[in-house]
């Protein structure tokens, strides 16, 4: 029997503007929990959500994240900023070294409220159904035209996981850029698939 060393900035890339995912451990390779790299650009919030049967752990490579795993005392629908357990947990301004462990059940959401890219280690169990829900999104933003939103609910229901508030994905604007509503459906890849959380 033999393991796996995955040389830095290998593995299968999955690219949209919103995210950049590489794929290290897979189900493929015999592992029983996906390992992912993530990075997470400027304004891009993933949405308060939750597994039922899933279980995952961020760890914080570089830059800056909003994190929270927690069921709040109120579960509100636009926003999971401001939320607060019934225990006194906030979401917390996670820097390089902080993890979260997510159990399933969890409500529980990340995002990049800094104006440089944020880059993690991203666990998913059982394998390969992060996997699978990577690949498929991909597949959805491919088709062109916006994105159905019964065709992501689908993959969502699939997948196990329950959105509680919206994606987001809102780039600070700079005068060199295009507006936000552009540059979230714009940009192209080059030797790599795209996909979206």
């Amino acid at each position: 029997m033999t393991g796996l060393i995955v040389p830095p900035g290998e593995g299968r890339k999955l690219i949209t503007p919103m995210q950049e995912v590489t794929f290290k451990v897979t189900a493929a390779d015999g592992s029983s929990i996906s390992v992912f790299e993530v990075v997470v650009p400027p304004g891009f919030d993933v949405g308060a959500h939750s597994h039922l049967h899933s279980q995952e752990l961020f760890y914080v490579l570089e830059g800056e994240l909003e994190l929270f795993a927690f069921e709040p005392l109120k579960r509100t629908e636009d926003s999971w900023y401001d939320w607060e357990s019934p225990e006194g947990q906030r979401v917390v301004r996670a820097t390089v070294g902080a993890c979260m462990f997510v159990p399933p059940g969890t409500p529980h959401a990340f995002r990049n409220p800094t104006d440089k890219p944020a880059r993690m280690l991203f666990q998913s169990a059982p394998s390969p159904d992060h996997e699978k829900y990577f690949e498929e999104i991909c597949q959805i933003f491919d088709a062109g035209g916006s994105p159905s939103r019964d065709a992501v609910q689908d993959l969502r229901d699939r997948y196990d996981v329950t959105q509680i508030t919206p994606l987001r994905f809102e780039p600070p604007a700079t005068s060199s850029d295009a507006p936000p509503a552009d540059r979230a459906t714009a940009g192209t890849t080059t030797g790599t698939e795209r996909v979206a959380r």
